[in-house]
């Protein structure tokens, strides 16, 4: 059985006018390209309440570091109060959204992904020794590449709003 732990949480909030499709968009494409993450929909649920949309989307991700390490994370987004809205940009009139939407990010490092160290007590035991002797600075450099990939991602998703809010 692989060995999990959880390695980073947090989240961000913003309020504003943004448009969620491009939002979605650049969060799949910036996980995807500065982390390498694979990432799978989990859920995606969309509630009507009056003229605003509650949108609840989850993301499963994962990532093989090398062949005894596994990067997985759970991205969420919650928007609620969602209704669009049209602006002027340069000039013309754009189509966006106004609402709330909160980011929640989690880490998770993967140890022993493939099971190799559960065929016996005796592999169990070597691979104990292994992470606390062999590989503690590895296990070490693994847990901040983690949290600084995920917290890099909240504060590229709240920049990214920022702007988007100020156009």
């Amino acid at each position: 059985m692989a060995e999990k732990e959880k390695i980073f949480s947090g989240a961000m909030k913003y309020g504003g006018i943004f448009s969620f499709k491009d939002f979605y968009k650049f969060s799949y494409d910036w996980l995807t390209e500065e982390t390498g993450l694979d990432i799978s929909e989990k859920t995606y649920s969309e509630k009507l309440a009056g003229n605003a949309k509650e949108i609840t989307v989850e993301w499963a991700c994962s990532k093989k570091i090398t062949d005894y390490f596994k990067f997985d994370a759970v991205i969420k987004f919650e928007v609620s109060g969602l209704t669009e809205v049209e602006i002027t940009q340069g000039g013309n009139k754009v189509k966006s959204n106004k609402g709330v939407i909160k980011t929640a990010a989690s880490g998770i490092l993967v140890r022993d992904y493939d099971g190799k160290f559960e065929a016996s007590a005796f592999k169990k035991f070597l691979r104990g020794i292994y992470e606390k002797w062999v590989i503690p600075s590895r296990l070490e450099q693994m847990e901040d590449m983690i949290s600084g990939k995920l917290n890099e991602f909240l504060e590229q998703a709240k920049a990214y709003l920022d702007l988007e809010g100020r156009k």
